[in-house]
């Protein structure tokens, strides 16, 4: 919406907004906070802050909510974490969704979320510049459009970071990667291993999208390496009939953490035999230890470890150097491959943008107080989906920041209507 049309032809007291009337369309005034980025931290944000009473507008540079879910993961993503861990707020999934939703139910889901809360995001906005004018004490937000000459500025008192920790792919450099000769792609734009069927693959990184796309691509006859450079705790989905994550939860209630790791470790040994012998060395750090010191997630295993047993994906050390289409790994072995996958992540892109470094990390983007700090920040600046704790952190952020805001607003429309009730001035003749 077009506030500073809203505004034309009203009679305007306020003396910002009587300013905002006069200026250009490309400027748009709003009334409450903008929100950077339609995922679901910033759909979560959004609902939150309605069902408060409080509007709020949505900024999105690709042309759908859920840009990472629907553009950049692969086929046969499913949630890893049971379905009650990852609902947003105010909306459980549908009773008839499996424990562990497919991405495309997965996707269904935030979209009725949207339509339900009457969410509508502005698309095809790319943020390219955010700060703080502290002479008027307002948020300037400046996007570009689909053309490049398409830039329009957002001002508001509150500015809500919603674009998460995964807005960006990390692509290593790795000597010789320019001498491969062969596709070499990030897991963002891998989909299946059909279009790799009875290729060599070598797959970068460990975690569970570098497990799960080596187990893909079992399932088309493709020959997958997997690079493990780094230590890595892998765990069952399931231990004892119930979910990993929900059976440690629990255990927190009543247990320290370094007794619940033990007993983690303990059960996945049990189950899962001992990882080191295939070349999946587990850190000194247990599980969950490791999770709220670092934010490194252990691997929830979905049937990789047994295709490792069996041979069917190799596991190697870190690479040494790339050459015409091979790999030379630390270890002096050396393998040809067709291909190269890219299981490497993502990190933030928000230094990139917004003009504040007090409360951001230059370094990685993220906020620089740990969970449970880091929502907000100074001047109405808030973050959400930047706690290393998936989406029920995410829930956790969005209903902090809407509870913070909703006295704020009120204050605000109790003046405004202080201000708009009250009689104009005469006139001198």
């Amino acid at each position: 919406m077009d506030f500073s049309k809203e505004l034309e032809g009203k009679r305007i007291h306020d003396p910002f907004s009587r300013k905002m009337a006069k200026l250009s369309t490309r400027r748009k005034w709003v009334p409450g906070p903008v929100i950077i980025g339609a995922g679901p931290s910033g759909l979560a944000a959004a609902a939150c802050l309605k069902q408060k009473g409080v509007p709020s507008l949505i900024l999105e540079r690709e042309n759908c909510i859920a840009s990472l879910w629907k553009l950049k993961t692969y086929d046969r993503l499913r949630l890893h974490l049971p379905k009650q861990f990852c609902e947003l707020p105010f909306m459980p999934f549908p009773s008839n969704f499996p424990t562990y939703p497919t991405k495309e139910q997965f996707v269904a889901y935030l979209e009725s979320y949207k339509d339900h809360f009457g969410l509508d995001p502005v698309f095809n906005q790319t943020v390219v510049n955010a700060e703080f004018d502290r002479k008027f004490g307002f948020w300037k937000v400046k996007t570009l459009g689909l053309k490049q000459q398409e830039e329009t500025e957002y001002v508001s008192k509150w500015l809500i970071v919603a674009t998460g920790e995964n807005a960006e792919e990390v692509v290593p450099e790795i000597d010789g990667m320019d001498d491969f000769g062969g596709p070499i792609v990030h897991t963002s734009s891998y989909k299946s291993g059909g279009m790799f069927r009875d290729k060599g693959v070598l797959v970068v990184g460990c975690g569970n999208s570098g497990m799960e796309v080596c187990l893909d691509l079992c399932n088309y006859n493709a020959r997958p390496t997997l690079v493990v450079r780094d230590s890595v705790h892998v765990l069952p989905q399931e231990m004892l009939g119930r979910s990993t994550f929900g059976l440690s939860m629990w255990l927190l209630k009543w247990f320290p953490i370094c007794l619940v790791d033990r007993f983690l470790l303990l059960i996945s040994r049990f189950m899962l035999g001992d990882t080191e012998k295939f070349g999946l060395h587990r850190p000194k750090l247990g599980p969950l230890q490791l999770k709220n010191k670092s934010g490194k997630t252990p691997v929830l295993d979905v049937g990789t470890l047994a295709m490792i047993k069996s041979g069917n994906i190799k596991v190697c050390p870190g690479i040494k150097r790339i050459t015409h289409r091979a790999a030379e790994f630390v270890n002096g072995r050396k393998e040809n491959f067709d291909v190269i996958i890219l299981a490497t992540g993502y990190k933030s892109n928000v230094p990139q943008w917004l003009k504040e470094t007090d409360f951001f990390s230059e370094k990685d983007g993220l906020p620089r107080e740990s969970f449970p700090k880091g929502w907000k920040g100074e001047c109405g600046l808030y973050a959400v989906g930047f706690t290393k704790r998936g989406l029920l952190g995410a829930s956790m952020d969005a209903k902090r920041i809407a509870e913070d805001i909703e006295p704020l607003w009120k204050l605000a429309e109790a003046k405004n209507f202080l201000t708009l009730s009250s009689p104009l001035p005469q006139q001198s003749s």
